[in-house]
């Protein structure tokens, strides 16, 4: 399995509308960067959040999340209260090919600041908007930027296929939309 260069992303972009939209150089003047890099693609996060609130004392669980326990919010700038947490989708649509692996890691700029992205893999044959967890660890509010990258995804061609793609499990997270909350 090899970490793919920029020239594959833009191909793979480009042929198999692997994203969507495709950015096919790095944005950076004024902006928080996205679009392709060297061995990855800077993704963005769209206008639309879910912010964890305390209003109604819900219990999180995994099992069983009381969506209750979040506000939704439009805007170009989401404040993200301190030592909490939003929900977020990208501006980017994906389709994973059958023999790709992605892994998603969130963008210095944000992390020097004490905010984490965190996103899990995107699996073989997944596709959809991807949510994005993005926690504020400072006992600060933290300011986050509609339409400008928020997190670098790798992408990992492995030799062959995988026995079982995340389509063909019928994964539950298959074809998001928008902000998906956590099912069972």
């Amino acid at each position: 399995m090899g970490l793919k260069p920029d020239n594959w992303i833009r191909r793979m972009a480009l042929e198999q509308k692997m994203i969507e939209p495709f950015e096919e150089g790095q944005v950076r003047n004024g902006v928080i960067s996205y679009g392709t890099s060297s061995y990855g693609y800077d993704i963005r996060v769209a206008n639309e959040y879910k912010i964890f609130t305390n209003i109604y004392s819900a219990v999180v669980d995994p099992k069983n999340f009381d969506p209750r326990s979040m506000v939704d919010f439009v805007g170009d700038v989401c404040v993200i209260p301190p030592n909490s947490f939003a929900l977020a989708r990208t501006v980017e649509y994906f389709r994973i090919p059958k023999n790709v692996l992605t892994i998603c890691l969130g963008k210095s700029t944000y992390a020097r600041c004490g905010i984490i992205v965190n996103v899990t893999p995107f699996e073989p044959e997944w596709e959809g908007f991807v949510t994005l967890e993005i926690s504020n660890t400072t006992p600060l509010p933290a300011k986050i930027y509609s339409n400008e990258g928020i997190a670098q995804v790798l992408f990992f061609e492995g030799d062959g296929q995988c026995d079982v793609t995340y389509a063909q499990k019928k994964g539950k997270y298959q074809g998001q939309q928008t902000i998906v909350l956590p099912k069972l």
